[in-house]
């Protein structure tokens, strides 16, 4: 079963990655995003930790990678930030 983070769990496009996650039996293990973004991350993934913070999230993710790292990081955060997601998920492989 594939482990997943998400990053822009209250933007539009999340919803939709979302349910590609639960539809290949995937795992969303982590979500962040500055708005609260609960009830949707309910509807899918009720187990999920949600993080407003990203150094938290940060700090949550690297305490994962030491047990079982996340598979895949989805990016649904505004094109103008992705960048600096992306660099995240690759400093945390």
């Amino acid at each position: 079963m594939k482990r997943f983070a998400l990053i822009g769990i209250a933007g539009y496009i999340a919803p939709r990655h979302l349910q590609a996650i639960k539809d290949i039996g995937g795992i969303l293990v982590a979500a962040y995003d500055i708005h609260d973004a609960v009830g949707v991350l309910d509807k899918y993934f009720p187990e999920c930790k949600y993080f407003n913070e990203m150094e938290r999230f940060d700090r949550y993710i690297n305490a994962l990678s030491l047990q079982e790292p996340i598979d895949y990081l989805v990016v649904c955060s505004p094109n103008y930030l992705h960048d600096a997601h992306i660099r995240f998920g690759i400093k945390n492989n």
